[in-house]
């Protein structure tokens, strides 16, 4: 099908997936422990049912010992035709009203800007509708054998890893497509071609047997929660560097995201600056990060005039592509072990040790989704990297090694807001998403 037809079709098809998209952001399937489970079962079944009437007909919730069930699917093409594997996610991030969220987050909701917001919106719904958009502008025969997974569980324990593991043969192909990803900015063709990994743990300081009165004995007796944020605070530099040794830093070789663009996603508070060396792209893509993303100790509101005895905090550092998570993870903790003050006890407890990925370069495929990209976007695709981590894919590496990866998908950077209040997504974006991705298919065929 010439690129012109594509384009056309999907133009007119584009009422029909956005009422789906909206549909499915309305669904609440957050799959993390003590969010109800109801609504996780009917965004499975739903979205199952909407993937067997795009011409998945044999689509099925895949049996696991654990978790929520990837969606699973194969549609065979003509004869010889190259394999396919399309994958996304169906499960969100919550969206509580601490974040400060300006529309109900399960309401999905347009607004002057023309975008989409409500939870999944981009995080990974739009993915779905990408394929789902993909699939009926090929009216259910796409020209190529596609195996669909569908994950119920990628913003929180993954069972997927153990699924791929256990049914490696589901999972050969001469190409992963992952539509979980987006471009810098709407409109702006970028293939991703480096992630980081993510690695954490938790790190309990104590100084105390028991609570002691501030006031008697403030001053002398040490408080764990003191204690805590200077160990925390030994975990950067000034300059807001990761200063644990032996930990792996680098510097991107591809193309550039500027100080500007990067900006206007992040919404810094007056007189607050960026943090790190290098460039954007040095500290997001190549460059190892670390944060405290939890701390357990007393609240304000059931605070006292008391030193505390312990403090808990939970620390997540993402590390660069080509490092061994384990060894990175051994340094972390190694430097929380021995840099806390005033002779405190520190335990650590590994959490995770997720790889980093490079996707494999210099693959028919992934010249072709380049110039996939380039026609339906109307500029040529660039190549970046990604500050996030998705372990499944060296996962699905080490199942299927001589396998090309493509990553993309209609999360742009620029405003998408993944995780975070008002979220959205670009529906313009999704439209040229869907025509890249059925150029990519059709030039697969063709080769």
């Amino acid at each position: 099908m010439p690129a012109a037809d594509i384009q056309q079709k999907v133009r007119a098809l584009m009422p029909g997936v956005i009422a789906d998209l909206e549909e499915l952001i309305s669904i609440p399937s957050v799959a993390f422990p003590g969010y109800p489970e109801e609504p996780m079962h009917r965004m499975a079944e739903r979205t199952l049912e909407l993937f067997r009437e795009a011409g998945f007909t044999d689509a099925h919730l895949a049996e696991v010992p654990h978790g929520y069930p990837p969606i699973y699917a194969e549609l065979p093409g003509p004869p010889g035709s190259p394999v396919v594997v399309l994958y996304a996610h169906y499960d969100v991030q919550p969206a509580p009203e601490s974040q400060g969220w300006t529309t109900d987050p399960w309401t999905p909701t347009r607004k002057e800007d023309g975008r989409l917001y409500g939870r999944g919106a981009a995080d990974d719904k739009s993915g779905l509708a990408t394929h789902l958009g993909m699939m009926r502008a090929f009216d259910g025969k796409p020209p190529v054998t596609i195996r669909l997974i569908l994950e119920g569980m990628e913003e929180t324990e993954s069972n997927l890893e153990e699924f791929v593991e256990a049914h490696p043969d589901l999972f050969q192909c001469d190409l992963f497509v992952v539509c979980d990803m987006g471009n810098l900015v709407a409109g702006e063709p970028v293939l991703t071609t480096a992630l980081r990994g993510d690695v954490s743990c938790t790190v309990t300081v104590r100084t105390l047997d028991h609570p002691l009165h501030s006031g008697v004995f403030g001053g002398a007796a040490p408080d764990a929660m003191m204690a805590l944020a200077r160990l925390l605070s030994t975990l950067v530099d000034d300059a807001g560097d990761v200063a644990v040794a032996g930990v792996t830093t680098g510097t991107w070789e591809g193309a550039e995201q500027s100080e500007e663009s990067f900006l206007e996603g992040v919404p810094l508070l007056d007189g607050v600056s960026l943090i790190g060396t290098g460039t954007v792209s040095d500290r997001l893509w190549a460059k190892p990060s670390i944060n405290a993303i939890g701390i357990d100790t007393t609240s304000i509101a059931g605070s006292s005039n008391v030193i505390l005895p312990q403090a808990s905090a939970k620390i997540s550092m993402r590390i660069v592509p080509g490092t061994d998570p384990e060894a990175e993870l051994d340094a972390l903790v190694a430097h929380l072990e021995s840099h806390a003050p005033w002779g405190a006890q520190v335990e650590v407890k590994r959490v995770k040790a997720a790889p980093a990925f490079l996707v494999p370069s210099g693959g028919s495929g992934v010249s072709a989704a380049r110039e996939a990209m380039s026609e339906a976007f109307g500029s040529e695709a660039s190549e970046v990297g990604s500050g996030g981590s998705i372990p499944l894919l060296q996962t699905l590496h080490e199942a299927c090694p001589a396998a090309e990866f493509v990553l993309w998908g209609p999360e742009d950077m620029d405003k998408a807001r993944i995780h975070a209040s008002d979220e959205s997504v670009d529906p313009d974006e999704i439209e040229r998403m869907i025509v890249a991705q059925a150029l990519l298919l059709e030039k697969l065929a063709e080769r």
